[in-house]
């Protein structure tokens, strides 16, 4: 096990903001999606919570960050962001003429990162209602507007309203590969963007890989060979570590609409 020298999850992290976190058994390395911690709320009992339980996460003001950011040092957000800005730059594009539709958008975290770089105008979309009551606690100017909706079965009347902006980007950070937002969701949220627009998300790089060409690798085929999409910026980078200090590496990706996305292809069937 490679585990970097400089990393060290701590067995019982200091109380912080009325919580304490726990990471019990550091000697076992789970599936990504199977991470746990322990949580105790002020003097309330343990309680173990899943990595991906974002419902609960995020119902404990803070913990979101003190878990992903401070202790396992995810770096997402700003990664995505950075890059996006940097091949606009190549483009000679501002951001500030972005209208951007961000999808997962969870307590912000992304919304905020973008407005740091100078994004005027974003659009939260999630699935998870405790996500937007996140995001409205913890940074309510991040978002014009926040839907929550399944975007595999999109309500029309929603449909209608996030038709209005006319939106030209479009960004899913640490959401795709693990079935928060299949594949059907990501097409319904591109057929949003306008042609010409851009798209800046990533992937865990196992997801694209050839061994997984039945799910989110093949889609991003798929529409590159369709000419939907052109990709025009590929990073590799560290995501974040795992609870026993391994690096977790992702790839970060921006691309751009180059075409509407066919009718036939909206009944894409291979999910995650």
């Amino acid at each position: 096990m490679n585990i970097d020298e400089n990393v060290i999850i701590p067995a019982l992290a200091a109380q912080e903001k009325g919580f304490t976190l726990s990471f019990p058994d550091q000697t076992n390395e789970l599936e990504q999606d199977a991470e746990w911690c322990n949580v105790r709320v002020g003097d309330q009992d343990w309680q173990r919570i899943r990595f991906h339980d974002y419902d609960r996460i995020y119902n404990i003001p803070g913990l979101y960050e003190s878990l992903f950011y401070r202790t396992l040092r995810c770096n997402s957000p700003v990664r995505i962001v950075s890059l996006l800005q940097e091949v606009m730059r190549d483009h000679k594009q501002s951001l500030e003429s972005l209208r951007v539709l961000d999808v997962g958008a969870g307590n912000g975290m992304v919304g905020a990162a973008l407005h740091d770089v100078g994004v005027r105008s974003v659009t939260g979309i999630d699935i998870i209602p405790e996500a937007k009551d996140a995001a409205q606690r913890d940074r309510p100017w991040a978002y014009d507007n926040y839907y929550i909706a399944d975007l595999t079965d999109l309500d029309e009347s929603i449909e209608k309203q996030l038709r209005q902006p006319r939106f030209n980007a479009m960004t899913s950070v640490a959401a795709l590969g693990y079935g928060d937002i299949p594949s059907r969701a990501f097409v319904t949220a591109l057929d949003l963007i306008e042609t010409g627009g851009w798209l800046a998300f990533n992937i865990k790089e196992d997801f694209i890989q050839h061994r997984h060409q039945a799910g989110f690798g093949a889609l991003m085929e798929s529409l590159g060979q369709l000419d939907v999409i052109r990709f025009e910026a590929y990073r590799r980078y560290r995501h974040r570590y795992s609870r026993t200090g391994e690096p977790l590496y992702y790839v970060a990706v921006v691309a751009t609409k180059q075409a509407e996305i066919p009718d036939e292809f909206h009944d894409f069937t291979t999910m995650e």
